[in-house]
């Protein structure tokens, strides 16, 4: 009777990488925290370096600069550094795929039907009164947050209002999509599936961004771009939504419109009427165009994210 061979045990498989190891949620947290630790610490520390800590219209191009620099540096260039070390494929994982010229059309109408509702919820909050010692601090808190607004997105001529779309629209599109529609909620869908992600990712989108005013239409844009990722599976459609909202806010600024300026009542000052005749109009423009785009991608934009 012949011998057999020895049997040779097969090598032991190396663990994976530790980023790969991660359960997908606590991933998604620690790649908030180590951006927002960036971003708002040598993101600020950049800032007062280059404006030498005067905030005034004289050292507004200084300003958009290092925000800038910061958004790239500190929050687009730490995403794409996370993605690699925990998928490998930046493309599949942060899903950069072409959206088709249809699907653009109808997410811009329905960015913009967005925008008009949460305008008319803007104005309607800003009407609500309150005691005098809160209301007294409440208006001080948002002029802050104006005035740093208008410093960063008002332009006087049209070669600084382009300066303006790159730094207020373009490079925050790009970033912030790349951050928490691309890693983040890439993430949360691994453990939540599509629509929960989306709707989780677009809450701490809202509140990352510590706006308090702004957190309900802030998060109600985030859970939208959240969807149409989910959807279609482009984050470059994301992109896009996100640089037409910013890019109609830069343009209202710099035509001086009335800060509650509504499509319907475009002279400012409308009545409680007009704003809820424009919030209905809207609202129907809006959920057209979503019930479209679902019809349109229905077939792509079922299940989870893969990776």
């Amino acid at each position: 009777m012949s011998e057999q061979p020895p049997t040779i045990a097969p090598p032991d498989k190396p663990p994976a990488p530790f980023w790969q190891r991660i359960l997908p949620v606590p991933f998604a947290l620690l790649a908030l925290g180590i951006v927002f630790l960036l971003y708002q610490g040598l993101g600020t520390v950049l800032v007062l370096l280059l404006t030498k800590g005067e905030f005034t219209v004289a050292s507004a191009s200084l300003i958009r600069w290092a925000t800038l620099l910061g958004q790239l540096l500190f929050m687009l260039l730490p995403t794409i550094v996370l993605a690699r070390l925990r998928h490998g494929n930046i493309r599949q994982s942060l899903r950069l795929t072409l959206p088709e010229p249809l699907e653009i059309l109808v997410i811009v109408v329905a960015v913009f039907a967005l925008q008009q509702m949460l305008q008319g919820y803007m104005t309607l909050q800003d009407a609500v009164p309150l005691p005098e010692p809160l209301r007294h601090f409440v208006d001080l808190l948002r002029r802050a947050v104006e005035m740093s607004y208008r410093l960063l997105a008002q332009a006087s001529n049209p070669v600084e209002f382009a300066f303006v779309v790159l730094t207020v629209a373009l490079i925050p599109a790009v970033c912030e999509e790349s951050l928490f529609r691309g890693l983040v909620q890439g993430s949360l869908e691994e453990t939540y599936g599509g629509l929960r992600g989306a709707v989780i990712a677009g809450i701490i989108f809202g509140a990352y961004h510590l706006n308090p005013f702004g957190i309900v239409p802030l998060v109600s844009l985030g859970v939208f771009f959240g969807y149409v990722v989910y959807r279609s599976r482009s984050l470059l459609l994301a992109i896009t939504a996100h640089f037409f909202n910013n890019f109609v806010a830069c343009t209202a600024l710099y035509l001086n419109l009335d800060d509650d300026f509504i499509v319907l009542h475009p002279e400012g000052g409308a009545s409680a009427g007009m704003l809820l005749a424009n919030f209905v109009f809207f609202a129907l423009v809006f959920a057209a165009a979503t019930i479209v785009f679902f019809l349109m991608t229905r077939k792509e934009g079922t299940g989870p994210a893969s990776h």
